[in-house]
């Protein structure tokens, strides 16, 4: 196993990695909108957030040497079931592929964010 780490992609704010390889898979933790230059929240809208969200995921797929079109499986969270079709359409625009996925709400997200997404890619 790997560990995969870029800076260009938030550290972790608890004692995990950004992803992990094994064999010729990537697992990736969850992504949330974090600016990796500032540390701060990207955005309020679900859009903006989403943005930031897919921005990070293709850092850390880039880091791995992996990328948007081998991604097999997607995790996603959302603070608000009714940001689905937002968050669907900034999502769409990245995972043309249109791997297997699983989308869920949540009672609360690390620092109160509107998503998180975490995936599954080919290396």
């Amino acid at each position: 196993m790997n560990v995969i780490y870029t800076e260009k992609a938030p550290a972790a704010i608890g004692p995990y990695s950004q992803a992990m390889t094994t064999g010729n898979l990537l697992f990736t933790s969850g992504q949330i909108p974090i600016n990796p230059a500032t540390g701060e929240i990207a955005g309020t809208t679900i859009q903006e957030q989403t943005e930031q969200v897919m921005k990070n995921l293709g850092e850390v797929l880039l880091a791995a040497g992996s990328s948007y079109d081998k991604v097999v499986k997607t995790t996603c969270f959302l603070a608000n079931m009714d940001d689905f079709a937002a968050f669907n359409e900034v999502y769409a625009k990245y995972f043309t592929g249109k791997p297997a996925r699983s989308c869920v709400a949540v009672k609360t997200l690390p620092k109160n964010v509107l998503c998180e997404v975490e995936l599954i890619a080919e290396l």
